[in-house]
């Protein structure tokens, strides 16, 4: 398969992850803090009365910076830019999974399948993180170029998989610093010395950006006064393993259990290199169990919350998925059909079913047990071989010369089934649709008919978020709202602000009388949804909002 032909395929198939399933979103989740900030930092006449703009949590990563060079680049908007960033990303890390499977001997169509079914996502329960990020935030570049790294360097390509990791480093180092605790000490055994040097690179030039953006400083080595505690388990529960509901740890174990027998199933099929990788990040992933405890819970260390290492989970969930694929891949051309049947289960269980130890619907069942019968069903009758003989550990692989001429093409258009057949029968809907036409209507008369500098408050919107998909669309400030409060757990100063704001204006719900202190606030006007509109004539209302100037 040529090089352009290998880079299409993997972009197809990170366009149909995005426009069908697991699919995206645009200011429904953590971009609405993002975007803000970039409008500001891209003009700071933009949303500067806006408390996510006066405090920036961006200084250690080049995500601002590549988002507002490639908007001057190509004089396209953010949503534009950071569509094709995420787009390319994703093609990336698709490409990657499927590196990982060549290198343990699969030809192409086995290979794209093992790295399709890894493309159907996996939501990461506890830590409140994706496999494959939705919004366009620095985790969705970063993870996707880890994955190549992973790819690259399980053919022993250690300088430009380096070059990926230090990507993935500049762009989200919290993301990427599993992986290179991993990576480091495989490159210093291979001595691949060359490896190193993207890093290093990369930890100059973020360091001189740090330096370079002004804005609030991050606390590093303070520890966590009881109301910043408090508040975070309050605002940002995920960082806390206390605060995780239970079966979540037993869930983890489990996972790590499988993925161990799937790793022992295929260590003689896998280079060295990628047996290090897959045991040794799924490793960080559990051990941040403990970490996080001692850290965070045990010594309240202030830097763990910016951190977040449980999020290094996201490696024992995705770890899994990808053995567990390709040891049912193993099994079939060997031709043992039961074993292999076992392992597709796993394998396509987790995108309709992201916690094992939960009750099972029985229409995930089906749909799971449909899958994996189809793909070994058909996928079995497709290799029609002798049983796959391995080569030895002395035996030199040569790609593809080892497997059947006769590749599951069924069994792959199983997997490309499963990306319709999961959100259609399974009933799996990743993401409510938030963004309406009144929502835009009211943007849009925002940002004509109201100062640049105006702010407005929404009261009775409770923890909803078309305030933060407001703020983003009409280039308004915002006094308040709860997903902006994310932040809480980065900034100490920005979060006792937050706190105060949503006390005096948002925690106790709206009442009519609290009109009268809003102007006091600094808000100038009042968004409310059209049930509690009030007998005053309003200067703008549609069939959901009604707006009235602060009194």
């Amino acid at each position: 398969m040529t090089r352009w032909a290998t880079a299409a395929g993997a972009l197809a198939l990170a366009l149909l992850t995005y426009f069908q399933f697991p699919g995206h979103t645009y200011l429904q989740q953590d971009s609405q803090i993002y975007l803000p900030i970039l409008e500001n930092l891209r003009d700071p006449s933009v949303l500067r009365n806006d408390i996510l703009a006066q405090h920036p949590h961006v200084a250690f990563t080049l995500y601002d910076e590549a988002a507002r060079a490639l908007r001057a680049i190509s004089g396209t908007d953010f949503r534009s830019v950071l569509t094709v960033e995420q787009i390319a990303t994703r093609a990336v890390g698709i490409w990657g999974l499927y590196l990982m499977a060549l290198a343990i001997g699969f030809p192409v169509i086995p290979a794209a399948s093992i790295a399709a079914i890894c493309s159907l996502g996996v939501s990461v329960s506890g830590p409140a993180v994706l496999t494959w990020e939705y919004e366009p935030t620095p985790r969705a570049f970063a993870v996707p170029l880890l994955l190549g790294a992973m790819g690259l360097a399980a053919h022993r390509r250690f300088l430009v998989a380096g070059v990926a990791g230090a990507l993935a480093f500049l762009y989200h180092p919290p993301t990427a610093v599993p992986f290179w605790a991993v990576f480091v000490v495989l490159l210093v055994y291979r001595k691949g010395w060359r490896g190193l040097w993207p890093l290093l690179i990369a930890g100059v030039v973020l360091a001189l950006a740090a330096v370079a953006q002004t804005g609030e400083s991050q606390s590093l080595f303070s520890r966590l006064t009881p109301s910043q505690e408090a508040l975070q388990r309050m605002r940002a529960p995920y960082v806390w393993i206390s605060e995780w509901r239970p079966g979540l740890i037993p869930h983890y174990l489990v996972l790590s259990a499988v993925l161990s027998l799937a790793w022992l199933r295929l260590r003689r099929e896998m280079p060295a290199e990628l047996q290090w990788l897959m045991l040794g990040l799924p490793l960080t992933g559990m051990l941040s169990l403990p970490i996080s405890w001692l850290l965070l819970e045990h010594w309240k260390w202030a830097l763990i919350p910016q951190l977040q290492p449980l999020r290094a989970l996201l490696f024992v969930t995705l770890g899994m998925q990808f053995l567990t694929a390709t040891a049912g891949f193993h099994a079939l051309r060997v031709r043992r059909h039961a074993e292999a049947f076992g392992w597709m289960l796993l394998a396509f269980l987790l995108p309709l079913h992201p916690v094992l130890l939960d009750a099972f619907p029985w229409r995930s069942v089906c749909l799971v047990v449909t899958l994996a019968a189809l793909a070994v069903g058909w996928g079995g009758q497709s290799w029609q071989q002798p049983p796959f003989q391995a080569a030895g550990p002395s035996e030199k692989r040569v790609r593809g010369q080892d497997c059947p001429p006769h590749y599951p093409i069924a069994t792959f258009a199983v997997v490309i089934a499963a990306f319709f057949a999961i959100p259609i029968l399974g009933g799996i809907v990743n993401y409510p649709k938030l963004h309406t036409p009144e929502l835009a209507q009211l943007a849009a008369w925002a940002r004509n008919s109201t100062p640049a500098d105006a702010v407005f408050l929404f009261p009775d919107a409770g923890h909803a978020l078309d305030p933060g998909i407001f703020r983003a669309e009409s280039l308004r400030s915002v006094y308040v709202d709860w997903k902006g409060g994310g932040q809480v757990n980065y900034l100490s100063d920005f979060a006792d602000q937050w706190w105060f704001r949503w006390q005096q204006t948002m925690a106790g719900g709206f009442h009519v009388s609290d009109m009268q202190k809003y102007g006091g606030l600094g808000v100038q006007f009042v968004a409310l949804r059209r049930a509690n509109r009030l007998p005053a004539a309003p200067l703008f209302e549609n069939a959901a909002y009604v707006v009235y100037a602060a009194r």
